[in-house]
């Protein structure tokens, strides 16, 4: 038996997580016929078939359920190793990081600055999108870091609690500071039908004036504010995003007596395979939100 290679063990635990060498592939940035290469060329040095291979899917066999034990202790001890001595200077490492567009908005671009200043050959892929999308996509592995409207409340998941993003109501300068703007006279811009913060404004709203309010709902946040802007509607949506709007007269805060619930989003994580980069990763994002706020 050859030497066995740690690249071969990592394609092997990938093909036998998501049971299958395409995905296999997308997850670890490699085409399919290198995966599959990968396989055969572990198979070879051991001498035996580690998958049953069927329109189903790939499936272990006996001899590759007693590798996966070991592979996975192997894996184990690799993160050890990168966590208390590689110097982060030479991880070379990709990381799929998927985030709400209200981050991506916000304090993404300083959070991928100080990854990349610990992590310099560190590769990141990013991806907006909503936070319903991003927990599937973590779930199905699809993603490494999801920083989203959380926590996610599944076992498999590690969170760490980002600070709450404030939300307030802003609408287009003009008129006097003071007039009153009735809520169910006017359209609402706001996120997304199917997010938390759409849900929880409409029934805020549907609680005080009925079920006859015009609600906007977007997919994008910066409609949203040029909405407002345009004096098309008013808005309940991010203090931070829209204080600078705000400071060169573009928007005018008001006061209608109440304020949606702040947002609580969450650095998510899968605790298994323990990855001692992603665990830093979302440590990090929490040092870059807090200092947001």
């Amino acid at each position: 038996m050859s030497n066995l290679k740690l690249e071969h063990l990592r394609t092997f635990l990938a093909v036998a997580r998501f049971k299958s060498v395409s995905r296999a592939a997308e997850a670890l940035h490699l085409t399919q016929p290198a995966a599959t290469s990968r396989i055969k060329a572990l198979e070879d040095s051991i001498g035996t078939a580690l998958f049953d291979r069927s329109a189903a899917g790939m499936h272990l066999t006996k001899r590759g359920d007693m590798l996966l034990h070991y592979a996975e202790q192997f894996q184990h001890l690799t993160e050890l190793v990168e966590e208390h001595v590689v110097d982060a200077v030479g991880v070379d490492r990709f990381m799929r990081l998927g985030v709400s567009e209200t981050i991506a908005q916000s304090w993404l671009p300083d959070f991928v600055g100080v990854l990349h200043k610990k992590y310099p050959q560190l590769k990141i892929e990013i991806s907006v999108d909503i936070s319903v999308n991003l927990r599937d996509q973590l779930l199905g592995r699809e993603i490494d870091l999801a920083i989203l409207l959380g926590p996610i409340s599944d076992y498999t998941v590690d969170n760490v609690i980002l600070p709450d993003v404030e939300l307030a109501w802003f609408r287009a300068p003009g008129g006097a500071p003071g007039d009153p703007v009735d809520l169910s006279a006017v359209p609402i811009a706001t996120y997304a039908r199917n997010t938390r913060p759409y849900r929880e404004l409409r029934a805020a709203l549907f609680e005080r004036f009925g079920p006859d309010v015009t609600m906007f709902p977007s997919s994008s946040l910066s409609s949203c504010f040029r909405m407002v802007e345009a004096g098309l509607g008013v808005g309940a949506l991010p203090l931070s995003l829209g204080a600078p709007l705000e400071r060169e007269g573009k928007l005018v805060r008001f006061d209608p007596g109440w304020t949606p619930e702040p947002l609580r989003f969450s650095a998510s994580y899968l605790g298994e395979p323990r990855s001692h980069l992603i665990e830093t990763a979302a440590k990090m994002a929490e040092a870059v939100a807090q200092d947001e706020v």
